[in-house]
Formats: structure tokens, sequence, C-alpha cells
């Protein structure tokens, strides 16, 4: 059986923490930042979790058993 191969696109937009969980980055803080408050923009710097819910899938995108 050949190796599974990990989605580009994928790889770029996530990342393992050392317990096994997926990292993801934040939406909504690329652009049209001028009517967003600071308080906002500021809570969407920070790495978030990927849910419960979409975690295996993430993990198959990334070739992750």
């Amino acid at each position: 059986m050949p190796k599974m191969k990990t989605n580009p696109s994928a790889k770029k937009r996530f990342s393992l923490t050392g317990t096994g969980k997926i990292k993801r980055k934040h939406a909504y803080k690329s652009h049209i930042l001028t009517k967003k408050s600071t308080k906002r923009k500021r809570n969407l710097t920070y790495f978030g979790q990927v849910h419960k819910a979409d975690e295996k899938n993430a993990k198959l995108l990334l070739a992750i058993k």
C-alpha cells in the first residue's frame, strides 16, 4: 500500500501541539481591519484548536494516525 500524502494546504494551515491536538489560526484577521475593534483583532491573533468533530478530518489531511 502506498504512503499517505500530506495535503499541502492543510500543512500550511494546521500544526500539532505536544499532546497531539491540532492548532489553527483564526479567520477574519487579514484585511478590512479598520472597522474591527482592537480587542477583537487582539483575540484573533492567538491560535485556536480544531474542534473535536473536525479533528479526524484534519488528521487525515495531515496524514497522521
